[in-house]
């Protein structure tokens, strides 16, 4: 897939996610670097490192999901230099988690770090968490 301006291949991301909360990880490995410096951190476990390890990882994810759809992405900033660019995004979905066979909705704070590599932007790192609303202090502390 080629993705010659950045705003396209945040478009191709917002694609992978539609493909992911239907099960399927394909649009997300499709995006990232061909080498083996891409990282992935999502819900589902610890940071994975590699190629191998991040099909692993999104493979994982996906399939806890099952008949989902984008409800928004809100935009909340873009960073670019020459080589890099990172998105800060609040993604929110409906979809089928688990065994559940009701939909729920899904937010989800993203940062997606790209690299330009031979005229296309790639993903280089994608980190996905539950946290999109203020926490108190306390819960965040581990014991």
């Amino acid at each position: 897939m080629s993705t010659h301006s950045l705003d396209s291949a945040i478009e191709a991301s917002h694609k992978a996610l539609a493909k992911i909360v239907n099960g399927d990880p394909s649009g997300y490995l499709a995006l990232y670097v061909e080498d083996e410096e891409l990282t992935l951190g999502n819900p589902f476990g610890p940071f994975a490192r590699g190629r191998q390890s991040v099909a692993e990882r999104l493979s994982g994810a996906a399939s806890n999901y099952r008949d989902g759809e984008v409800t928004s992405v809100e935009l909340i900033a873009k960073y670019l230099s020459e080589n890099l660019a990172c998105v800060v995004e609040v993604e929110n979905v409906r979809a089928k988690v688990g065994e559940s066979e009701e939909m729920v909705p899904v937010s989800l704070r993203v940062t997606s770090t790209f690299r330009l590599e031979r005229g296309n932007w790639k993903l280089v790192h994608r980190h996905a968490d539950p946290i999109t609303t203020p926490r108190p202090a306390a819960s965040v502390i581990r014991k």
